[in-house]
């Protein structure tokens, strides 16, 4: 069994954003900061970053964010932008304030655009994020879209052989899965993400997308009591369906 991560406390709570080192120390002195029921004085002590911090430490009272790596799962809404600099709003003011102030930073793992919704993972594990998309691993993500105008029926066969061009691009794009749900909507499952890459497939075969929703990311499926705008710390056992297909 490998031994737990330790860290100075005052370096883990100011990198959690709980204030400056000067300030941790400020919130020893008044005993604002509580470890096993008792009062911490030294902000130079090491603890062990363990999963049960969040359960056996208080910060003024209220339990201590969850610490780093952290990773979350959000359910994308409409209107929202992956970005920390684009107007707008983002998707980083779903978060508690404090949160958006953590180093390392929360970032997405991956973008959806603002008139996508869905499935969204953030992490400030840069492994992780390196991982989901990563070209190598072909993680598979599925989208379902809201179309236009009525399939043709050949739709399937195109994005599977992987002879498909997009408009100014000389690289076919991978081969895809389109599961047909009905005339006007089908899944489509992409393991690569090239900008816009959904919308631009179906303009391709003269089609054109009015919404799209990212429901799975390997075998990892959105929950359905996960609301617009809601989001869930998921820990390493949550995260193991995204690989569940993975070709390396």
């Amino acid at each position: 069994m490998s031994k737990a991560p330790t860290a100075r406390l005052d370096r883990l709570l100011a990198n959690m954003a709980y204030g400056s080192r000067r300030e941790i120390q400020q919130m020893m002195d008044a005993g604002w900061i509580v470890l096993d029921g008792a009062k911490l004085r030294n902000a130079s002590m090491r603890v062990a970053v363990t999963p049960d911090l969040v359960d056996r430490m208080t910060v003024r009272g209220k339990p201590l964010d969850p610490p780093a790596p952290l990773t979350l799962m959000l359910h994308k809404p409409l209107g929202h932008v992956c970005s920390h600099k684009e107007d707008g709003p983002r998707i980083y003011d779903l978060l508690p304030a404090r949160w958006r102030s953590r180093e390392p930073a929360i970032s997405s793992i991956g973008r959806l655009d603002k008139e996508t919704s869905g499935l969204l993972l953030l992490t400030d594990d840069g492994g992780l994020l390196h991982r989901v998309i990563s070209p190598k691993h072909h993680v598979a993500k599925r989208y379902l879209a809201t179309l236009d105008r009525p399939l043709k029926g050949d739709e399937a066969a195109i994005f599977a052989s992987g002879t498909l061009l997009l408009e100014a691009e000389d690289k076919p794009v991978l081969p895809a899965k389109l599961e047909v749900l009905d005339d006007h909507r089908a899944y489509l499952t992409l393991t690569e993400g090239r900008y816009h890459q959904v919308r631009r497939m179906f303009a391709a075969v003269g089609n054109h997308v009015n919404a799209l929703h990212r429901d799975r990311i390997g075998a990892l499926d959105l929950p359905t009591d996960l609301e617009p705008g809601q989001y869930r710390v998921i820990d390493l056992e949550g995260l193991a369906p995204i690989f569940a297909g993975e070709r390396v």
